[in-house]
C-alpha cells in the first residue's frame, strides 16, 4: 500500500484530504506544521508528500528545502497544496523542485490524479531500462501512461504510409516524433560510394526520430517505409514538453539514449572487425530479440537486400552465409522468411 504524507495546518482540510486518500486505498500520515512534517517524512519515507505553503513554524518552502537537502527524501514527489495563485508563488516552488501544485479548493479527482501521476513517474525513474531501442521505447510508453502527454491515439490522427515512402531525410530539421502503430520502417545512411547502410529497423510500437529532437540537430540518417505502415506524428513541441517538463525525467531519458548510442558504436566496431558469419549471426539475434520481445519465436520477414545492408555486406555473401546456417540447422527458411532454430549457438559462434 502506497503512503501519502499530508502537511497542513488547517484541521478540516488535513482530515478531509486524509479521508479522501484513505478511501482511495492509500495509507496516510498527517502533520499540522512543517517541522512535524519533515520529521515524519524522514522517518516514514512516504511515496508522495502533499504540503501547504503558508504554515506556522516552518512554511512549505522551508519543508521542501530541507527534504531536498536530505539524500533519503530528496526524490520523494512533492505537491504543494495552496490557496495562493500568484505566478510568483508557482514559479518559486517549481524552481525549488516541487513536482506539482493543487489550488484550494480542489476536486477529489484532481487530488487523486495528481498523486497517481507522481507515483507512476517515480516508478519510471526507479526502473532500470535496457540501453537499447526496446528500452527507450518502453521508457516512452511508461512516460506516456503517466499522463505526461495525453493518449496519443486521442490527440493525433493516424497517418497511413505506403511501402518505399520516405518518412524523413538525412540533414533535415526534425518536426515530429513518430510512433509506429503498425508496420516496419528502416533507418539508413548512404555512403560516399553510393552503398546503403541500415542504421536501424523499427517495428510496431517503436518511437522514431527521438535522438535528433533531444539533441536539437538535423537528422543523421533517413527513414523509408518497408511495408504499409500506420504512424502517429507527435509535434516536436509536445514531445519536448513531455520530456523536459520534469528535469529528472529528462535526465533519465538522456542516460538511456546515451547508452543506446554506445551500443550502436559497438555494433559498428563489430561490423568492422568480426567475421562475416559472426556479423550475420549477431544481426539475426538482434532482430530476433527486437521482433520477439514477447517471448514468441516468429519468423523474420526482411528482404535479403535490406538484411545485407543492415549487416554491411554484399547480398550474395549474405545468402551464402544463410545457406550455411540452414545446413547447420541454426535457422530454417520458408517462403523467404527466416526462423531461428538454435538461438544459443548463433549467440556463441566461435568464428
Amino acid at each position: 500500500m502506497k503512503s501519502v504524507l499530508i502537511i497542513e495546518d488547517n484541521n478540516d482540510i488535513r482530515e478531509n484530504t486524509a479521508e479522501i486518500l484513505e478511501l482511495a486505498g492509500y495509507k496516510t500520515f498527517t502533520a499540522e506544521n512543517g517541522k512535524k512534517g519533515v520529521d515524519i517524512a524522514s522517518r516514514e519515507k512516504p511515496a508522495v508528500i502533499v504540503c501547504d505553503i503558508m504554515m506556522p513554524e516552518l512554511d512549505g518552502y522551508g519543508v521542501l528545502h530541507l527534504l531536498r537537502k536530505n539524500v533519503e527524501t530528496q526524490h520523494i514527489p512533492f505537491i504543494f497544496l495552496t490557496a495562493k495563485t500568484e505566478r510568483s508563488d508557482f514559479r518559486k516552488g517549481m524552481e525549488m523542485g516541487a513536482d506539482d501544485y493543487i489550488t484550494k479548493p480542489f476536486e477529489d479527482i484532481e487530488l487523486l490524479n495528481a498523486i497517481e501521476m507522481r507515483i507512476k513517474k517515480s516508478a519510471i525513474l526507479e526502473n532500470q531500462y535496457a540501453s537499447s531501442p526496446q528500452g527507450i521505447n518502453q521508457f516512452l510508453h511508461d512516460l506516456k501512461d503517466t499522463g505526461a502527454m495525453q493518449q496519443l491515439s486521442d490527440k493525433y490522427e493516424l497517418e497511413n504510409y505506403n511501402k518505399k515512402q520516405i518518412l524523413y531525410q538525412e540533414n533535415k530539421r526534425p518536426r515530429f516524433l513518430y510512433y509506429l502503430v503498425k508496420g516496419k520502417v528502416k533507418g539508413y545512411k548512404i555512403h560516399e560510394d553510393g552503398k546503403e547502410y541500415i542504421t536501424d529497423i523499427y517495428s510496431s510500437g517503436d518511437f522514431i526520430g527521438y535522438t535528433a529532437l533531444i539533441e536539437d540537430m538535423n537528422y543523421d540518417d533517413s527513414t523509408t517505409i518497408m511495408e504499409e505502415s500506420d504512424i502517429l506524428q507527435i509535434p516536436r513541441e509536445d514531445f519536448q514538453q513531455m520530456i523536459y517538463g520534469d528535469i529528472s525525467i529528462a535526465a533519465k531519458f538522456i542516460r538511456i539514449v546515451t547508452q543506446n548510442v554506445k551500443e550502436k558504436e559497438e555494433r559498428l566496431l563489430s561490423l568492422a572487425y568480426s567475421s562475416l558469419r559472426k556479423r550475420v549471426a549477431k544481426a539475426l539475434v538482434d532482430l530476433h530479440a527486437k521482433f520477439n520481445n514477447d517471448g514468441e519465436n516468429r519468423s523474420l520477414e526482411i528482404s535479403r537486400e535490406d538484411l545485407a545492408h543492415y549487416i554491411g555486406t554484399a547480398t550474395e555473401s549474405l545468402i551464402r552465409t544463410l545457406s550455411d546456417f540452414k545446413s547447420e540447422k541454426l535457422i530454417e527458411i520458408k517462403e523467404g522468411k527466416i526462423r531461428i532454430l538454435d538461438l544459443n549457438k548463433l549467440k556463441n559462434l566461435l568464428y
